[in-house]
């Protein structure tokens, strides 16, 4: 029976530390205490979070107790984590409504009935400085700077502030305060996990099991999903454009997509990958998946609609299979459409570029062009059309990122 349970949480997973103290907690029979924090520093989830999301479902159906733990306090520090940046801390009124709005999406996902929300303002509110001071002497400068982001700061000459310090201290006292059996996280979120374990063993407690989950890129294909970076896919979006946006993601990021986020079966996403080496268009395997992830959010008549109107909006248009993917990498963060789409190679001159948007001959994901003076971000990834016949995927990066 742990075995089974085992090789269940293991499917997926990044890393567990340490794996024989899991095991070592599944076989006491007991319901174990699951962990996993959230700073609200956003109002909406996306399918990123639920690579995480899906994991805790997992432990609810095994039998564990879930603890949802919303970063109320930590959110006005702001998580420093992957940032090269001091990260501008929200307000209080930002976090509580952010937090509101997380609680009513989470039960898309995890089972109301059975799922703890805590927030760890309810301790963190409590502590006064010379708590804060005990908390902060159990960590050293130098342990903080071994942090990859933290390090590379540190030697570049960027800014660290000294409340940063505090974030994966903080993170790891939540640890300690609900006892917890096993941690989760993002493969980024390892250091702040881990001294979750190291706190836990000074105050007397069993340490956490570290689990880390794999970080799904946005639609970009490069950078980590995050609305703040526009690549993202709400859980909450409506089900056409949640359908829209999947069909967007390259043939390569398909895959990517469907192994962290498909509730298919090992066997079937290899049977899928199978048909497509012998010849199946990848263009039918991401409608099926799409399908999957709409209903999941929405509803199976809903899942169905958005085929439908996606169909409408683009086959109809002609859109060719075996379209060109082209990437252009520019210098700051954004670009003219007319210089894109000469760029992109579909038309020859910018000034040709802007006949055609005058002539109402330019389509972003089948949607007519208009402003001539239109930008386009980077780190984004399109269908543009040309005229009848000129189409590409186009997908923009930019060296500042």
């Amino acid at each position: 029976m742990v075995t089974e349970a085992l090789i269940q949480i293991k499917q997926g997973t990044q890393e567990i530390l340490l794996e024989n103290e899991l095991r070592t907690k599944l076989e006491t029979g007991k319901p174990l205490r699951i962990k996993a924090g959230f700073d609200p520093t956003a109002p909406d989830l996306h399918l990123g979070h639920t690579v995480l999301l899906n994991k805790l479902r997992q432990f609810q159906n095994l039998g564990h107790t879930i603890f949802f733990l919303i970063g109320d306090f930590t959110g006005m520090i702001g998580d420093p984590t992957g940032k090269n940046i001091t990260r501008k801390p929200l307000s209080r009124e930002e976090v509580l409504e952010n937090a509101r709005s997380y609680q009513e999406q989470i039960y898309k996902i995890l089972d109301p009935e059975i799922t703890q929300i805590c927030f760890n303002s309810d301790w963190m509110n409590k502590m006064d400085a010379t708590g804060l001071i005990k908390l902060a002497a159990q960590h050293t400068v130098a342990r903080m700077l071994e942090r990859d982001d933290f390090h590379k700061r540190y030697t570049s000459g960027q800014a660290i502030a000294i409340h940063e310090f505090l974030y994966p201290l903080i993170q790891g006292y939540d640890s300690v305060e609900l006892q917890a059996d096993v941690e989760l996280g993002g493969t980024d979120q390892k250091f702040n996990l881990l001294v979750g374990r190291e706190l836990q063993k000074h105050y007397g407690q069993t340490p956490q099991v570290v689990l880390t989950m794999p970080i799904l890129e946005g639609l970009d294909g490069v950078q980590k999903m995050s609305k703040s970076l526009g690549n993202y896919i709400g859980i909450d979006e409506a089900p056409e454009e949640m359908f829209g946006k999947l069909m967007s993601v390259s043939d390569d990021l398909m895959w990517r997509y469907i192994e962290l986020l498909s509730f298919r079966t090992p066997a079937q996403i290899v049977q899928w990958k199978e048909s497509v080496e012998q010849g199946a268009n990848p263009r039918d395997i991401k409608v099926e998946f799409a399908q999957e992830i709409v209903e999941r959010f929405h509803s199976q008549q809903a899942a169905v609609q958005a085929y439908e109107q996606f169909v409408a909006r683009f086959k109809q248009h002609k859109m060719p299979d075996n379209m060109p993917e082209v990437t252009v990498t520019i210098e700051k963060a954004d670009i003219p459409i007319a210089n894109l789409l000469k760029e992109a190679g579909l038309t020859p001159s910018t000034s040709e570029a802007l006949r055609m948007i005058k002539q109402n001959a330019v389509k972003i994901d089948g949607e007519r062009v208009s402003d001539r003076a239109l930008k386009i971000q980077a780190n984004s990834n399109h269908v543009y059309q040309v005229g009848k016949r000129r189409f590409a995927r186009v997908k923009i990066n930019s060296k500042s990122a």
